[in-house]
């Protein structure tokens, strides 16, 4: 056990000696978790609108104040003709344009032009505007958005950025840890000394688990006090999960160690079986239902799609562990199969 807990430390030193390893374990969390809050955003604020003077009558002077007292919008011209608003669109100086048409007093008949190249914003802002201007004393339809009833992305990014990081940071390093032991031949060192070498693997492992825990708890931190998402689900269970995922990563990481032979194979190889995968089919930008059968079915190899599924019920909707089971299970499975096999695959001396 001595032998052991000196791999352990003598691993951790290495870690903590290495200033770059450093800054790219805590310094890339921090960084991501500020662009993806802050400046990478599908919030609806400050949309430019221009209004088509050609039709206004009293009705649609209300509608048109209403527009210009919401947050989310901003009054920045007027225009004659809507050929006048679409060329205003065309030459950026506005996003949408509203065109009342001659029987909007009786019948609420409009004219939403909207600039089209990103289809998710626009189908946002014509449905928000479209809300706004419409007649209070029609119909009341009372809408309540449960668990984000201010639509802030965050509340959305920060599940699928615990995701991506975790199983970057922790696949990633762990890979290259094992591959530059072999680069400077230091393997055959460690695989002659009294300790087995399952218990070598563990313990390049564990300090990586250990800071992965760390980074865990500054995601947390950020998103709680930072970004003002909130945690409504148990923390314990949430740090539970995480750790089952961090142990999958890991496992992952060691099986990548098993295949490369230097450090830039470890790294190509994490980067074309991890970040583009994590990054387009695990649900974190887009949607995996709105994808083609064909995608989703790969999707479903995808680890952190289920992680990043089970912390945003755990974290955004406050569910219990039964809700996030079949994740949970998946995530467990698959942690089990990745580390029988880079075991597996771990030599006892080198080719």
């Amino acid at each position: 056990m001595k032998q052991f807990l000196s791999f352990v430390q003598k691993e951790a030193r290495h870690i903590l000696r290495d200033r770059r390893t450093m800054l790219i374990l805590f310094g890339m969390p921090i960084v991501m978790m500020l662009i993806f809050g802050f400046a990478i955003t599908t919030d609806v604020k400050d949309v430019r609108v221009v209004i088509v003077t050609s039709t206004i009558d009293h009705q649609a002077q209300q509608a048109v104040d209403r527009l210009a007292a919401s947050e989310y919008f901003d009054i920045v011209a007027t225009a004659a003709t809507p050929s006048e608003a679409k060329q205003m669109i065309r030459s950026q100086k506005a996003d949408i344009a509203i065109v009342f048409a001659q029987d909007f007093h009786t019948k609420g008949g409009l004219q939403i032009i909207v600039d089209g190249a990103d289809p998710n914003m626009s189908q946002q802002w014509a449905t928000y505007a479209s809300q706004v201007i419409a007649n209070p004393d029609a119909t009341a339809v009372n809408m309540k958005l449960l668990y984000n009833p201010q639509m802030r992305s965050a509340y959305n990014f920060v599940p699928a950025i615990m995701g991506m990081l975790l199983m970057l940071v922790c696949a990633m390093m762990t890979s290259i840890s094992i591959v530059r032991e072999k680069e400077k031949g230091t393997m055959e060192v460690l695989l002659v000394s009294p300790v087995r070498p399952l218990m070598i693997i563990i313990a390049k492992a564990v300090p990586y688990m250990l800071l992965a825990l760390g980074i865990l708890m500054v995601i947390l931190l950020m998103s709680r006090y930072v970004l003002l998402v909130p945690l409504s689900g148990s923390l314990a269970w949430i740090v539970t999960l995480s750790a089952i995922y961090i142990l999958l990563a890991l496992s992952l990481g060691l099986l990548i160690s098993t295949i490369a032979t230097t450090q830039l194979v470890a790294l190509l190889l994490s980067a074309m079986v991890l970040l583009m995968p994590v990054v387009m089919l695990s649900g974190m930008l887009f949607p995996v239902e709105s994808m083609p059968k064909i995608l989703q079915w790969i999707s479903a190899i995808v680890p952190p799609r289920y992680y990043i599924q089970a912390m945003r019920k755990l974290m955004i909707m406050g569910v219990g562990i039964r809700e996030v089971l079949s994740e949970t299970v998946v995530l467990i499975g698959m942690t089990t199969l990745f580390l029988t096999i880079a075991l597996a695959k771990f030599k006892n001396r080198l080719e």
